[in-house]
């Protein structure tokens, strides 16, 4: 029996879900790396920028696939759709290693260290483990209850980082340049990895779709309002962090907010922004722990993952507690500076895969497929992936690696899956 969500979702709850997603370890993390890799602040902001403008070619193309496809699942349901079952099953099991898990595990081990200060007896992975198991029992019991703490929650955190930006502004001294940071093309490039996966995210309103009111206006809204907005959020964000204390003061460090914080305020304000830092964090793992399980269930349906997975009633209660298990297992096991380009290098080569199912998708059905700025706006997200793609395979190839391995473990799921379901009488 077909399983079908019942649409609970607004224009709000999508679009708060993108942000959530969006918002998250990255933003916190990553400028402090930037800045000792290109060498000042002009280009750490000149690679956000770069960032959210590659993000908005593909939140524009899957808008046009969310059109067209309006139905739970994100990548998995576009490229069984356009390109073939094991491009889908393939995308899948890449959201269930690299799109959700990793992050999950990365958001909550963030919210660890920046809490650590508070309960040093804790300890972060400890306070990590105790947010994932609270947030997948949210969302593992009622789907609307969990869509309304997600939207109070992203409210909340909005208000809060731009309560931090007016706070910092009229306080800013300025900042200096990192000499001899900065080693060209090759950098940006890597840099740039670094800032997709703070962008990963931009898709997250196509993987709850079957549970959108009226998805064909609601879904493109949503993926472009919330994309937008955080693209603007993020070059606020940064520009205030970059001028609270000299560069040479903040290159290499990850907890750069905290920094940012000490020079402007003392440890009084490092412990407050450590806080909001936190909530951000959580609001990330929630709305990750929203969208993962749906992709699962829509898996389960299809035949390529166990049946029990496809839920039902208020809730995918098994994928959620699968998404759960997987996120402890990485939190437990992964290490932090890895896991940022690993991420980032593999899920752009999994949107890069949807956006090549799009213009197959277009070219098939020519001018009854309406796609926003083609071919310029697919174009211009496959060049940049591309170039980003070929930057960390020459530049981190371990990493690399691990990731094309994440796209082999895929197709021998669907293989194997496949199958079995021909055996099947």
């Amino acid at each position: 029996m077909t399983v079908v969500a019942e649409r609970r979702l607004g224009l709000f709850s999508a679009t708060a879900l993108v942000v959530a997603s969006m918002v998250g370890t990255g933003v916190f993390t990553t400028s402090g790396l930037l800045l000792a890799d290109l060498g000042g602040p002009g280009p750490v902001l000149l690679t956000w920028l770069l960032g959210g403008v590659l993000a908005s070619c593909g939140a524009l193309s899957y808008a046009a696939l969310a059109r067209r496809l309006p139905e739970s699942g994100g990548e998995y349901l576009f490229l069984s759709r356009t390109l073939h079952p094991a491009a889908g099953n393939i995308a899948g099991w890449i959201s269930l290693l690299v799109g959700f898990s990793a992050p999950l595990a990365a958001a909550a081990y963030g919210f660890g260290e920046y809490l650590k200060h508070w309960v040093p007896e804790i300890g972060s992975r400890w306070l990590a483990t105790g947010l994932l198991c609270g947030i997948a029992l949210v969302h593992g019991i009622d789907a609307q209850r969990g869509a309304w703490l997600q939207n109070l929650a992203v409210v909340l955190k909005l208000a809060l980082i731009l309560a931090f930006i007016g706070f910092a502004l009229p306080r800013l001294p300025g900042s200096g340049q990192v000499e001899g940071a900065s080693d060209g093309d090759g950098s940006l490039a890597l840099a740039l990895v670094w800032v997709s996966f703070s962008y990963s995210g931009w898709n997250a309103a196509v993987y709850v779709a079957g549970e959108v009111r009226d998805p064909r206006r609601n879904l493109p809204l949503a993926l472009l309002l919330g994309t937008g907005l955080v693209t603007v959020l993020y070059l606020a964000m940064n520009a205030t962090l970059l001028a609270a204390a000299p560069a040479a003061e903040l290159a290499g460090r990850i907890e750069i907010a905290r920094a940012a914080a000490q020079a402007l305020g003392g440890p009084d304000w490092a412990d407050r922004v450590s806080v909001l830092v936190a909530f951000a964090l959580a609001t990330t793992v929630s709305a990750m722990m929203m969208a993962g399980p749906r992709v699962y269930a829509q898996m389960a349906r299809d035949g390529y993952l166990p049946a029990g997975l496809a839920g039902g009633g208020k809730a995918p209660s098994v994928a959620v507690a699968l998404q759960w298990g997987l996120s402890l297992l990485l939190l437990w096991t992964a290490a932090f500076d890895s896991l940022l380009t690993y991420i980032g290098f593999t899920l752009s080569l999994s949107s890069a895969a949807t956006v090549i199912g799009l213009i197959r998708l277009k070219r098939r059905e020519g001018e009854a497929f309406a796609v926003p700025g083609w071919p310029w706006v697919p174009g211009v997200y496959l060049l940049g992936v591309g170039w980003l793609a070929l930057a960390t395979i020459l530049r981190q190839p371990v990493e690399s690696l691990w990731g094309l391995a994440s796209f082999g473990i895929g197709w021998v799921s669907w293989w194997w899956c496949h199958r079995r379901i021909r055996a099947t009488p």
